[in-house]
């Protein structure tokens, strides 16, 4: 993840470091669960003949909840006696997916609950959430998922393009909420930025501050 210090005065530039999947993976940093394969397996038959029940079994129609993946998620992070890896992390991209294949929206939403008491509290980790929403969308369904996210999440990144339409020189605005605490009342602190994707890194700077502009 990128963040960003700097005074909001000032344009800032932050480059986001690589991370090999394919060699964290290979030291048992990674379980990665390609849903594409699953949902494939699962239509043509193939899981039953590896005589492993699939993540996604949701999808057959077999069961109407996502206990199996939740079981999945469970038995993956859960550490093993030579286990050294601390800080588990959940990346789920993106979870609007799920609602797309025919879950209901309090199944998905249990499932990130029944997530979050595993890894924040038994293995006091952190959860990351990809979802996809807009305030114009009629999605009623996607609007409830991502509003309870954003209710019970401490970091809310919320990125868009430019209202103002299409530039080459700024491609979106990121809000960066920061919820100080979950129970309080206190207000949420809030930094806007806007940025430009590059080839292998991505510059944030304080809005009308872009080099193109100056």
């Amino acid at each position: 993840a990128c963040s960003c210090s700097c005074p909001a005065a000032q344009p800032c530039f932050v480059a986001c470091q690589g991370v090999s999947l394919t060699a964290a993976k290979e030291r048992g940093q990674l379980v990665f669960l390609e849903g594409l394969k699953s949902c494939l397996d699962l239509v043509f038959g193939e899981e039953e003949r590896s005589g492993q029940p699939s993540p996604l079994q949701f999808i057959s129609g077999s069961v109407s909840n996502l206990k199996d993946l939740f079981d999945f998620v469970r038995t993956s992070l859960t550490p093993t006696d030579s286990d050294c890896w601390k800080g588990r992390v959940l990346l789920v991209d993106d979870l609007s997916v799920l609602l797309s294949l025919g879950a209901a929206p309090v199944d998905v939403l249990d499932f990130i609950h029944y997530c979050r008491m595993v890894v924040c509290s038994q293995l006091k980790g952190n959860i990351v959430v990809l979802v996809h929403g807009s305030e114009d969308s009629e999605d009623e369904e996607n609007k409830l998922v991502v509003t309870s996210l954003c209710h019970h999440s401490n970091l809310i990144l919320w990125v868009e393009g430019l209202a103002t339409g299409f530039c080459k020189d700024v491609h979106g605005e990121i809000k960066i909420i920061k919820r100080l605490s979950l129970e309080s009342t206190e207000k949420d602190v809030i930094q806007i930025y806007q940025y430009k994707i590059q080839d292998k890194n991505v510059t944030f700077f304080a809005r009308g501050l872009s080099a193109a502009v100056l």
